[in-house]
């Protein structure tokens, strides 16, 4: 299967962003989008999340929540990406039932990997590879991770960090499954970036 692109939001999904997923998802093919607010009430997370939600849905985008598993069974949503410190798979599994989607942030490590795939992970996200503007990178991963991961083991793998369309093509070289972007699409047009991406991942494929 050729590489596919997975938006992860940007942290406020307020005022006028839902009509910016909408463009970016008629852009051109999305397989998931991660909703990723920080320090607000549920309540409140879930109000921005429904019309963005049911934008997912309307183009068979998967909708998953950022670290917290409460919200995502909250919301019925497609499924849940942990953190090291947000919970165990086994335990989104538990909550979320055998068909949501559960993915774990494995930094640059192997034996976290691993680990998540024996608790049950769907896929698992290596990174940083690049210098991050939307996030600080403690860790950064190479490409060797991805070959290694890709040649020994079937589940997916979503690499993240400073990811652009100038510099996905050795990504999916590696044998990413994924690449998870966030600035390289919201920080400018969102629909030009995803056509853009949309260019390089077909290339690539």
């Amino acid at each position: 299967m050729d590489c596919q692109l997975y938006l992860i939001s940007p942290l406020d999904v307020s005022g006028d962003f839902p009509a910016r997923l909408e463009n970016a998802l008629s852009a051109g093919p999305v397989a998931a989008f991660q909703f990723r607010v920080k320090g607000m009430d549920q309540h409140q997370a879930a109000d921005l999340a429904a019309p963005l939600q049911a934008i997912c849905a309307a183009h068979d985008v998967a909708f998953i929540v950022n670290d917290d598993i409460s919200l995502a069974k909250r919301l019925g949503a497609d499924g849940v990406h942990l953190g090291q410190s947000d919970g165990s798979p086994k335990d989104a599994r538990e909550q979320l039932g055998r068909e949501a989607q559960i993915g774990v942030t494995c930094h640059a490590s192997r034996h976290l990997a691993m680990e998540a795939g024996e608790l049950g992970a769907d896929y698992v996200a290596f990174g940083a590879f690049f210098p991050s503007e939307t996030k600080m990178t403690e860790h950064r991963a190479e490409l060797e991770l991805l070959q290694f991961w890709n040649e020994l083991f079937e589940i997916p793998s979503v690499a993240i960090g400073g990811i652009t369309p100038d510099n996905c093509g050795e990504i999916v070289a590696a044998g990413a499954d994924f690449i998870a972007v966030s600035g390289a699409v919201w920080s400018g047009n969102e629909a030009a970036a995803v056509r853009a991406f949309a260019s390089k991942l077909g290339r690539a494929g």
